[in-house]
């Protein structure tokens, strides 16, 4: 797999966008990121996962899944190497972490009141 392939599969998922973060390309679903290309330069995408998700992917294929280093990767934010991982589980990482957002009750914010 490559990055067009994962550009490919995750703007396949419903209401999946591309936009940019930090002149990156990021997708998101319902305003928010749920996966992205920033590291594409060294062979990687990007999967927000929570840090259960990602202990999960890691015991289960550690040549293909990697926290990112520090608070980032701690929060669940994980590597999933191109060249190594095959299009069912890249799809299935995709829609995991795509579901971990879309799936999420939105929350309203509330107005902060005016100061008369």
């Amino acid at each position: 797999m490559n990055a067009d392939d994962f550009r490919k599969i995750a703007l396949s998922l419903a209401g999946a966008e591309e936009g940019s973060h930090m002149s990156v390309a990021d997708f998101r679903v319902n305003g928010h990121i749920f996966a992205t290309l920033a590291h594409e330069a060294k062979g990687y995408g990007n999967l927000k996962f929570t840090p259960e998700q990602q202990a999960a992917a890691v015991a289960d294929a550690p040549d293909i899944f990697l926290p990112i280093a520090g608070g980032w990767g701690r929060m669940g934010m994980t590597h999933v190497r191109l060249a190594a991982v095959d299009e069912a589980t890249l799809k299935d990482a995709l829609h995991m972490a795509w579901r971990g957002i879309a799936e999420k009750p939105k929350t309203v914010r509330k107005k902060k009141p005016t100061a008369s």
